[in-house]
């Protein structure tokens, strides 16, 4: 009878340390799903801040939220189809001060936020940012958030101290702005484009490193949540600033939202 009830005291011990595991979570035990990052992974869709690009024209409101819907996915594929396309042209040339210094508040063409005494960057991270924390006695410098970053589905806890840990991902890069037309534009016209907040979300530092320069040909985002709703974005950036993709990209891209 003694040898039973340890039996079953042993059995309990086991089942509590299960559930503890459970319940701690268990990052870094399973692979994430569709080959994505490890971290602490969420589905930007169920986030209840994340907006639909379709439903977000001037980039104003926060994150990326997925195309889901039948109706949504063929609005999507009818804006991509009006985007122009062309070959890439040379880089020559190209350097990140032709765009203005980075995160100016003065862009001269009216775009969203600017001239409101904070800069882009931080204007970004208080747009997506959740539990946003001011330095002493600023209503514009953020140094502590919580992300959901769309590209790679983590929720990141940042802190000014690690800045690099989030970055402000042009969603369109300028270097493939410039090889797309913007070397010939005013730099007020490139001070515009670096800056709107359409063409910026704030995401995984190391994610938007391995993007550099690249089209929706070449690199997407690593959720594949959200890619249909990544290369929207996209086409919205171009068609506002009359900036051609490359065929490839715009195959890709209408690919992306269930295109053929």
């Amino acid at each position: 009878m003694r040898h039973g009830v340890g039996g079953r005291r042993a059995a309990l011990a086991s089942a509590v340390v299960a559930t503890g595991i459970l319940l701690a979570g268990c990052k870094g035990v399973a692979p994430p799903a569709d080959g994505g990052p490890s971290g602490s992974a969420v589905s930007t869709a169920d986030n209840g801040r994340a907006v639909n690009p379709l439903d977000n024209p001037d980039g104003t409101k926060p994150g990326l939220a997925a195309i889901t819907s039948t109706a949504d996915m063929a609005k999507a594929r009818s804006l991509i189809e009006k985007v122009a396309t062309k070959g890439r042209g040379p880089k020559t040339g190209y350097e990140r001060d032709k765009f203005g210094y980075a995160w100016m508040d003065s862009a001269p063409g009216g775009i969203p936020f600017a001239h409101n005494g904070c800069d882009s960057r931080n204007d970004l991270l208080k747009r997506d940012g959740e539990r946003v924390r001011f330095r002493a006695g600023s209503d514009c410098v953020v140094t502590s958030m919580t992300l959901h970053d769309p590209y790679t589905g983590k929720t990141i806890e940042w802190i000014k101290s690690h800045a690099t840990t989030v970055q402000i991902d042009h969603v369109m890069p300028l270097s493939y702005d410039w090889q797309m037309g913007a070397s010939r534009w005013t730099k007020g016209k490139r001070e515009d484009i670096a800056n709107d907040p359409l063409n910026l979300i704030p995401v995984d530092g190391p994610t938007n490193g391995a993007k550099s320069d690249s089209g929706p040909a070449t690199w997407l985002p690593p959720n594949k949540q959200i890619r249909c709703s990544y290369v929207v974005r996209f086409a919205q950036v171009s068609l506002k600033y009359d900036l051609p993709v490359t065929v490839a990209d715009k195959r890709m891209m209408l690919t992306q939202c269930g295109g053929r």
